[in-house]
């Protein structure tokens, strides 16, 4: 069971998702939304990674991406990594946020309970990859991220929620750019 979720193929298309500890709505403001934005952005233009789709849950993230450098977990370790501080540094620093002192215990508490983390822990450690090998799987992985705020009830159509990459399947690239999903020709 465990070899299921592991990064196999290095050059490999996966479908990940990873969620906040203890399954957090952290992802609410703006501020928030924007630290993963500006982190796949850097990822994209600084560490080889190739996203063809994504969705920012209020408590977990889907991806689908390729390491154009080979190290798929490495990439997705860096990017956790560098989003869990900027975001703690970010509701710490929020006077706007009603929840701050919250959170941050909340996310304290995880870290306590982690032997491999010094403070704040944000993410579950697991990613759940899943290599995508057909256009088939990788088409239902996709229409299964687009429709996840659907089906929670966040919004009527995959197309109104602002922090997925349905929007840029329509030629939307306002919240963040992905690269050409030629595969799914």
């Amino acid at each position: 069971m465990i070899r299921k979720y592991k990064f196999h193929n290095k050059a490999g298309l996966y479908f990940v998702s990873f969620a906040t500890v203890y399954w957090l709505d952290i992802f609410t403001r703006q501020v928030y939304f924007n630290v993963l934005a500006n982190s796949i952005s850097y990822c994209r233009s600084h560490k080889g990674m190739e996203l063809y789709a994504y969705c920012f849950m209020p408590s977990h993230v889907h991806m689908v991406f390729r390491s154009a450098n080979e190290k798929p977990m490495e990439l997705l370790r860096d990017f956790k990594k560098h989003t869990s501080k900027r975001i703690v540094e970010a509701i710490a620093s929020n006077s706007q946020e009603s929840r701050k002192e919250w959170l941050l215990w909340m996310l304290e508490r995880a870290g306590k309970k982690s032997a491999n983390v010094s403070q704040f822990q944000l993410w579950q450690h697991h990613n759940h990859p899943i290599e995508l090998w057909t256009d088939k799987v990788i088409k239902q992985k996709i229409n299964y991220i687009h429709n996840n705020p659907v089906v929670i009830g966040l919004v009527t159509d995959p197309l109104h929620y602002k922090y997925s990459s349905a929007r840029n399947f329509q030629d939307d690239h306002t919240v963040l750019e992905i690269d050409d999903p030629g595969f799914m020709g």
